[in-house]
């Protein structure tokens, strides 16, 4: 008998934004699993803990955060193996993960080691970029718009492209890459219509127009939206 593995959405910060169907799972899953960057960093475990079961084992996963893609692969191949043992015996494992798991989540390189011996079932949720758009009371595209997600990394020459041809856009993963990315948007004509989310939901959100931003915290947990469409949010927003 072999237990399932669940990868549970938990939303980007607020434990209200959990599904139904997410804290029935963690309610009733013995062991539960979440991502660690340190002894006292385990964001999933915090936005999930009141749904978790007391009775729960909990297995936390180690991922080094480092540029290198190789110690974090090593890192979900010994995951993989502590997931399994619990699944082999037929206990049923909640893996937390933030935002949504298929929503550039790294929770994809578990399901890769884990599904070809033992099921796997994904329960969505909230997404980060949802949420900002939320926090700001702002659609994130419409009508025949097209809307770019593009990750902060992607060299300069790649995202001058991709916004020359998106009237809406999210950039996320900026963390180190914020200076670069604020240069690039006030060279392209994007910077105007711009707005920083900082830890959107969470009791540390803070909303910035770009051009205002001055501070000096860089957190992994933001993301910028650009709008230069037709709209009227759009025309509102530059003082048309």
């Amino acid at each position: 008998m072999s237990g399932t593995l669940y990868l549970v959405g938990v939303g980007p910060g607020d434990p209200e934004l959990l599904t139904l169907k997410a804290a029935r799972i963690l309610g009733a899953a013995p062991v539960v699993a979440y991502p660690t960057t340190g002894a006292d960093c385990a964001f999933a475990l915090d936005i999930a803990r009141d749904h978790i079961s007391p009775a729960a084992i909990r297995l936390p996963v180690a991922i080094p955060m480092t540029v290198e893609r190789g110690p974090a692969q090593a890192a979900y191949g010994i995951a993989a193996d502590g997931v399994l043992r619990h699944l082999r015996e037929g206990r049923d494992v909640a893996y937390l993960c933030e935002g949504d798991p298929l929503f550039y989540g790294s929770a994809m390189y578990l399901v890769t080691r884990v599904a070809p011996h033992a099921p796997v079932s994904v329960v969505p949720g909230v997404t980060s970029l949802t949420a900002a758009a939320a926090a700001i009371a702002r659609p994130l595209a419409a009508r025949n718009e097209s809307l770019k997600i593009l990750p902060a990394p992607l060299p300069d020459e790649t995202l001058r492209a991709e916004l020359a041809a998106a009237p809406a856009a999210a950039i996320i993963k900026i963390g180190r890459h914020f200076d670069r990315i604020r240069a690039l948007l006030g060279a392209t004509g994007h910077a105007a219509n711009a707005v920083v989310v900082e830890h959107a939901t969470s009791s540390r959100q803070r909303i910035t127009r770009l051009a205002d931003f001055a501070h000096d915290e860089r957190p992994y947990f933001s993301t910028i939206l650009c709008y230069s469409g037709a709209e009227t949010w759009g025309s509102q927003e530059r003082g048309e």
